[in-house]
């Protein structure tokens, strides 16, 4: 959510969400959210149109048949989506046999028509005249059925939307035409009418296709999830079970190979996980009893018992999907205008149109010709790339971003995202990794047998330092070397004997820091001190970001002396003891002197410092106040997300900014042709559905967004 939508007063306790399959533009989105927003005891409405539903958060008080009445009297069909019910079908689907016939249909009546432009006369060009029509008006009549049906649910309810000029349109074309065939005429404008309704059809199967790819990577996300576990029972025995039926507490047995059905923690056993579909890292990662594991990583050794702490909706992976579905909800300044513009087309176009038929009638041309510069008008002036070139963009750049490891909670943030010139980042968890990581100087140092023999000790124990020597000397390649007669002593450490010597893994008789010693007998003594690094390429980050216009600072909850030192290494300015207050204060003082802040945290003092700034990031490690609060979240180590999170925002705001200057001067140059008398029916519906494949086109460009 935006901080604005966070911070209404409106009294409300439940969220619910509908699904609305009819939904296909920016006018469509606008309608169903003042609909709703109309309902007393509703705080908010936010249209996910990737997804076609809406989630509504009110008072208890409102009823669901309230909330689907609602929207039913402003001609959309509604349905309650529950957590574990199918999305919506495919938009696409339903489009393809209309489009498939005004193709068709088309492409026959161009042929027909290229002899009558030819110069064919007479008995011929009545003939050809005729056929069209026999071709044209059935085909005219199905593969229009979706602007028809649409236009008239809203002329029931006493409303209009963008099909309601559009059918217009194609009705008056083709009544004209056949009139202008049972009158021997000079011309008909079936092929006209079918290109208009093919172009229409192309650019809105596409759109929908688009939005089916968004909504197909959430479904492959969850997809990575395995589809059931084998369980162990209470008496020994194992039990394969759906993941829908997995509950926190029951144990399930995991194969090298398989995939894990639901978050967990190990309890026997020991393996390298692939996690690359959840942090980006193509390193495995080793996990020995105690670890925590999670829902869609891929067991690659050892068979390990797992005890289930999530399941389902539950899951990281789930909450990873919830978080991909909600990108490019929220209404920026540019979804607005486009809304607005969409709001008032309906009656524009139609005075317009008016006008420009009384206004030729005035001229004298007759009722024949004035009517046929009005359709002309009609067809020219549909706002499908306007209101396109805004949801388009979005999808693109949220898709293109997710491949990188970047969820966009948030579509409008791209919009903030675009303007920054300031971040705030906090220490511990942010900038640093959070957690105490050895000394790489020291860890490249150890001999090979040493650091096999440091592996196979830490192995053995649940200790933080344990763990994080395992992490990095698994992710170097090392193996354990083979120990027994080990064992740990809490508070002191661990023993072991390797080949025939003793080993150990203890706690430094004197050290300045954190640090642990490797012993191993007849050799000297290792100190491996420990600490909170940096994130990888940290400083090619922060330099990315200044070369962005972008002037980074750390804020941070830490000690002064903490800060000092990471201030040191990096050459930020830092801020250290601050609180959640003090963070919103001095967000809100940048603020004030007109800048732009992005803040980057992870911890729960970070939360109100996420939603005060005018952009957000958390890491996919933050805790779950720091991943809600923030617009965007990053899953992997590499702090580059950050510059490339604001590469693909100022990408994605040119773009839109191209589609608005595409769609508005098409209507800028193409209306007043029209109301003058110098396009006819054929070129109104090519040049009409050129523009919307033009912003369609553009929009693709934002592939390649966040690279």
């Amino acid at each position: 959510m935006t901080a604005a939508a966070r911070q209404t007063d409106a009294p409300h306790d439940e969220t619910t969400v509908l699904v609305v399959p009819g939904m296909h533009c920016a006018g469509c989105m606008a309608k169903v959210e003042r609909a709703l927003q109309a309902v007393p005891g509703v705080a908010s409405a936010r249209v996910n149109l990737t997804a076609r539903q809406v989630g509504v958060e009110h008072a208890a008080a409102v009823t669901m048949p309230q909330l689907m009445d609602a929207l039913n009297a402003v001609g959309f069909a509604s349905q309650p989506r529950g957590a574990d019910l199918a999305p919506p079908p495919s938009a696409v689907k339903p489009l393809l046999a209309p489009l498939a016939v005004a193709g068709f249909a088309c492409m026959n009546v161009m042929l027909l028509s290229v002899s009558i432009w030819s110069g064919a006369d007479g008995a011929t060009k009545a003939l050809f005249h005729w056929l069209s029509a026999a071709i044209g008006v059935p085909a005219i009549l199905y593969a229009g059925m979706p602007f028809f049906t649409s236009a008239w649910g809203a002329l029931k309810r006493r409303t209009t939307n963008m099909d309601v000029p559009i059918s217009i349109g194609v009705t008056l074309a083709t009544g004209l035409s056949l009139y202008e065939t049972a009158n021997h005429g000079p011309d008909a404008w079936f092929d006209g009418t079918l290109m208009l309704l093919l172009f229409l059809l192309a650019g809105r199967a596409l759109d929908a296709a688009m939005r089916d790819r968004a909504r197909a990577g959430v479904d492959a996300l969850l997809r990575q999830a395995a589809p059931g576990a084998m369980v162990v029972a209470r008496e020994g025995g194992l039990e394969w079970l759906p993941a829908a039926d997995l509950v926190p507490g029951m144990v399930m047995r995991v194969a090298a190979g398989e995939r894990l059905a639901a978050d967990g923690e190990i309890v026997t056993g020991a393996s390298r996980f692939d996690q690359s579909l959840l942090t980006g890292e193509s390193d495995p990662v080793t996990a020995h009893a105690g670890d925590a594991v999670l829902a869609g990583t891929l067991n690659l050794d050892a068979p390990v018992d797992v005890k289930v702490t999530a399941a389902g909706q539950g899951t990281t992976l789930a909450e990873i999907a919830r978080l991909m579905e909600v990108s490019g909800q929220a209404r920026s300044a540019y979804v607005r205008i486009a809304d607005r513009a969409s709001r008032l087309y309906a009656p524009a176009v139609h005075t317009l149109a008016a006008l420009t038929f009384a206004g030729w009638m005035i001229a004298g041309v007759g009722a024949h010709q004035a009517l046929v510069y009005a359709i002309a008008v009609l067809i020219i002036t549909c706002p499908c790339a306007l209101g396109l070139a805004v949801p388009v963009a979005q999808v693109v750049a949220c898709g293109a971003l997710m491949k990188q490891g970047i969820m966009v909670k948030d579509g409008s943030a791209l919009e903030r995202m675009a303007d920054l010139d300031r971040a705030l980042l906090d220490k511990t968890g942010t900038l640093t990794m959070g957690r105490p990581l050895p000394d790489p100087a020291v860890i490249d140092a150890l001999p090979a047998d040493a650091a096999a023999v440091a592996l196979g000790l830490a192995s053995h124990s649940r200790h933080p330092l344990s763990r994080a020597l395992v992490e990095v000397l698994a992710a170097r390649g090392v193996k354990p070397a083979d120990l027994t007669e080990v064992s740990e002593e809490a508070g002191h450490g661990l023993q072991a004997t390797w080949q025939g010597q003793a080993v150990a893994l203890r706690r430094p008789d004197s050290a300045s820091g954190i640090a642990t010693t490797l012993d191993i007998a007849g050799r000297p003594t290792w100190l491996i001190p420990f600490a909170d690094r940096l994130r990888p390429d940290a400083q090619a980050a922060l330099a990315e970001l200044r070369a962005l216009g972008i002037e980074p600072a750390i804020l941070s909850g830490d000690n002064a002396a903490a800060v000092a030192e990471v201030s040191r290494a990096t050459g930020l300015q830092g801020t250290g003891a601050a609180s959640p207050a003090d963070k919103q204060a001095a967000i809100a003082a940048l603020q004030a002197q007109g800048h732009k802040v992005l803040m980057a945290g992870d911890g729960l003092n970070d939360g109100p410092a996420l939603a005060a700034a005018n952009a957000s990031i958390a890491p996919g490690t933050a805790s779950d106040v720091g991943r809600q609060a923030a617009d965007l979240v990053f899953m992997g180590d590499s702090l580059t997300a950050l510059p490339r999170a604001v590469r693909g925002a100022r990408r994605t705001m040119a773009v839109v900014k191209e589609n608005f200057v595409l769609a508005i001067g098409y209507n800028v140059l193409a209306v007043p042709l029209a109301m003058a008398g110098y396009v006819t029916p054929l070129i109104a519906a090519v040049a009409m559905s050129t523009s919307s494949l033009i912003v369609i086109a553009n929009s693709l460009r934002l592939v390649r967004a966040a690279r």
